[in-house]
């Protein structure tokens, strides 16, 4: 992927996240992905997904399938 699908991207967090624990993580809508990166280290690794890829993640999250 290259870096400029999400150069521009405005990332938000869920206003269902936890904030206070620590454990949340940001969106962001790019040039045909979905950015993924942890709120703590917004510098660090994003990971770019398909929408179907991130439909399916956020299924999966939902249903508890990703519980730890």
């Amino acid at each position: 992927m290259n870096k400029i699908h999400l150069a521009a991207a405005q990332w938000r967090k869920s206003s269902h996240s936890g904030g206070e624990s620590g454990m949340c993580v940001e969106v962001a809508q790019g040039l045909g992905v979905i950015g993924i990166r942890d709120s703590k280290n917004p510098g660090g690794g994003r990971l770019a997904v398909d929408r179907d890829a991130f439909q399916g993640l956020v299924r999966q999250a939902k249903a508890g399938d990703l519980d730890l």
